[in-house]
């Protein structure tokens, strides 16, 4: 008798062991190796000060953006408030090292507790509303954090700010771009792992299932009260750890950058970057703060060689118009983000020379 020989076509999983591997290859991993290697011995000491703010900045973001794209990509809770959740971390970060005296490395996670508490609280009216009303919730959540970190004086300073305190980790003292570096990289190492991991368990599965419909989850017996604010008090965490990363490296805060543009540029990140995606966060936050920079240098270099002065009122809109035309460009032509550009690549090579 005659055996049939058969070949495989497409990524055929055979055990539970291979869904669950998160590199199908060990190729893929052997780049994710080499990547980390050199992101950690080349950048910080071949890169000019101004390019370590750069990727700092992008480091710290990125973390924030993660969170978000946990409630917003796969919970399905839209939120406006990122901003200030942000901002409560980093205001509990520079309370707990200034007037209570917690050493810095001690107060980055008791930041993201703190803040994870008081997102949860916010995300209580999550349990009865949803869209557009769940978005004006948050909304008013951001106004009301906003105006707590300017007016009570007493706390947070008031418009004054507050100034950090030493900032070290293990009696290492972070003085430099190069010590903050090694700090924020591996914390953002580190919880892009937990986050990864996290999502393949029964919690993440949950969240994914409320996102697609919350009665027919509801009817599965997930409790939606339940997921729901644990989906807040997660991604309020990593935002507050941010905000905590922020205030050190900035080493003194005032409330206005925690304001209603950061947390639509905290939500652009994770459109253009792909929703429902961890690498899609940290490639939409690279888009998003290379593009602000990018744009900040040419509105400046515009306005101060412009022909006249309403030449320069005229550009000065410039950021805010090309930010915008980006999220719209992406929405149209590619929904799902950046992500999804790099699966098509990667796909490409894997495929070539036989695309089809």
């Amino acid at each position: 008798m005659r055996k049939l020989h058969f070949s495989q076509c497409g990524n055929l999983k055979q055990s539970y062991e291979e869904e669950l591997t998160i590199f199908e290859t060990d190729f893929g991993r052997t780049c994710l190796g080499i990547g980390l290697i050199l992101l950690m011995t080349v950048v910080p000491f071949f890169g000019s000060a101004y390019f370590l703010y750069i990727i700092n900045t992008i480091g710290i973001y990125a973390i924030a953006a993660i969170g978000l794209n946990l409630l917003i990509g796969y919970t399905g809770q839209i939120s406006l408030g990122h901003g200030a959740f942000f901002g409560v971390g980093a205001y509990a970060a520079a309370i707990l090292t200034t007037r209570v005296g917690i050493p810095f490395w001690t107060a980055i996670p008791l930041a993201g507790f703190i803040t994870a508490l008081i997102g949860m609280i916010f995300g209580i009216p999550s349990v009865r509303l949803k869209h557009l009303y769940l978005t004006i919730a948050t909304l008013a959540g951001q106004f009301i954090i906003e105006y707590v970190l300017a007016q009570w004086e007493g706390l947070t300073g008031g418009a004054e700010g507050l100034m950090m305190a030493n900032t070290s980790v293990f009696g290492y003292s972070l003085v430099d771009d190069k010590g903050f570096f090694y700090l924020i990289f591996t914390s953002l190492i580190f919880l892009s792992w937990i986050m990864v991991n996290f999502l393949r368990t029964r919690f993440g599965r949950a969240f994914v299932a409320i996102r697609d419909n919350d009665r027919a989850a509801e009817g599965m017996g997930i409790p939606l009260f339940k997921f729901k604010l644990l989906s807040f008090g997660i991604s309020s965490f990593y935002a507050g750890y941010a905000g905590a990363l922020f205030a050190g490296y900035m080493m003194a805060i005032t409330p206005e950058p925690f304001n209603m543009w950061l947390s639509i540029e905290f939500i652009a990140m994770i459109i253009i970057g792909g929703l429902g995606s961890i690498s899609g966060a940290i490639f939409g936050t690279i888009f998003i703060v290379s593009l602000g920079e990018l744009l900040s240098l040419t509105t400046e270099f515009l306005m101060n060689f412009g022909p006249t002065s309403g030449f320069s009122i005229t550009i000065a809109p410039l950021r805010e118009f090309v930010f915008g035309l980006s999220i719209v460009v992406f929405i149209i032509f590619e929904p799902k983000g950046l992500a999804e550009v790099w699966r098509i690549v990667r796909s490409s090579f894997r495929l070539w020379p036989f695309t089809y």
